[in-house]
């Protein structure tokens, strides 16, 4: 867990700048621009990732190959957007369906207490006690270069954030005395939820979304160059550093690609929280 998110859940409260911090704006712009270049920049274009043509290996950009070609002479900008795809869509995936449980949990052991909050807490220590890259390869070990062992396993280390954070949350917002009166005037669960518990817990909940997200990102791409997720061909951006490699002296600009997709994905989502502060 990132010291942002860790310090976020000690104070337990998130609070928004007046306006839109321009942090915020350069990274949702950043963010805007990586996501509709991924979704549809191989359609509009017409990009291949996979079309090789080893008579234009590791050339330099063109208006053939506007980023140059690889050393199997596949272009650039192709494999830089399908990696986008990837990427982004497993960050999407894990952050879902590890924000989804963890928060419904967390907000259940807060809601009743005693011997299930107890539980449930133990269940989140169990998995925090085995560390999540070692998960990860212990899928990724069963069903070596398939996308759905690293989504699996990003999304079982990630939803433990969602839990501590909406139970600690939950367990101040529920014993405020307006929640006390809102029980007395006969509201319902869904309706407390909905107007005292959301509003105190969405904020924080997107600040660990997006760094979850900026963790699956790495995490994919880590593994792919070690060769442990993603393997070739796929167009994955740790697996195109790991094939690159070994070319940097005749085309350094060539591995530089990759490695700048993957730094700006990473900037941009931490500028897209970087509005947020402790109150």
């Amino acid at each position: 867990m990132s010291y942002q998110t860790e310090m976020m859940i000690a104070s337990g409260t998130t609070s928004e700048r007046p306006g839109l911090p321009a942090s915020r704006m350069i990274g949702g712009g950043l963010m805007g621009l990586l996501t509709i270049a991924a979704i549809g920049g191989p359609a509009l274009f017409g990009l291949d990732p996979a079309k090789q043509s080893l008579l234009h290996t590791l050339e330099s950009p063109s208006l053939a190959h506007p980023l140059g070609t690889d050393n199997l002479g596949r272009d650039m900008a192709a494999r830089l957007l399908s990696g986008a795809q990837l990427s982004l869509s497993l960050a999407f995936l894990s952050v879902i369906t590890a924000g989804l449980p963890g928060t419904l949990l967390g907000v259940a052991a807060a809601w009743f207490g005693g011997w299930p909050d107890r539980l449930l807490g133990a269940f989140a220590d169990a998995v925090l006690a085995l560390p999540g890259l070692l998960l990860v390869l212990m899928l990724a070990a069963i069903s070596p270069g398939s996308w759905w062992a690293l989504y699996a396993g990003i999304s079982l280390t990630l939803w433990v954030e969602y839990f501590r954070y909406t139970r600690q949350r939950a367990r101040i917002v529920l014993a405020e005395p307006s929640v006390e009166a809102s029980k007395l005037l006969g509201l319902g669960p869904w309706l407390l939820i909905r107007r005292h518990l959301l509003p105190e817990i969405g904020p924080g909940l997107l600040t660990i979304a997006a760094f979850g997200a900026a963790t699956a990102v790495t995490a994919v791409a880590a593994l792919g160059f070690v060769s442990v997720g993603i393997r070739p061909p796929t167009a994955e951006w740790g697996v195109m550093m790991t094939e690159l490699l070994p070319y940097w002296r005749e085309a350094p600009f060539l591995i530089l690609q990759p490695v700048a997709c993957l730094v700006l994905t990473v900037l941009a989502l931490h500028l897209f929280v970087g509005g947020t502060r402790r109150s």
